[in-house]
């Protein structure tokens, strides 16, 4: 099993990324080419469609970022993770929970996200 927490940051840093280039490469890294998302309001496949979905969630939550909220843990191939989002220094306007498959690389091949607070 690799690193959860490692994992969580590298997939939190492509979602904080704000400069496209940069994204598209942290996507790369923390993805494989094959990944797929999906939470209650958004999906994405791929590393095109992956990062055009944070892209499109970024430009609705200018501003904010996103960090972890607890310990990430694993076991086998899945990792599960919490997270806040919000302003830095304010209160988040969003708490989730999300589960990955991770591949050998160590890279994500699927990402289901909860939402625990909107």
């Amino acid at each position: 099993m690799h690193n959860p927490a490692h994992i969580a940051e590298q997939y939190l840093s492509a979602w904080n990324e704000r400069d496209a280039s940069a994204r598209r490469a942290k996507v790369a890294c923390a993805f494989t080419l094959d990944a797929s998302y999906l939470d209650p309001m958004m999906r994405g496949d791929g590393h095109t469609g992956i990062d055009a979905m944070i892209g499109a969630a970024q430009g609705h939550f200018p501003g904010m970022r996103f960090v972890l909220d607890g310990t990430p843990d694993g076991h086998n191939d899945v990792v599960r993770f919490s997270w806040s989002l919000g302003v830095p220094g304010a209160k988040p306007v969003a708490r989730g929970t999300d589960v990955a498959t991770v591949s050998d690389d160590g890279r994500l091949v699927k990402v289901t996200g909860f939402l625990n607070q909107a």
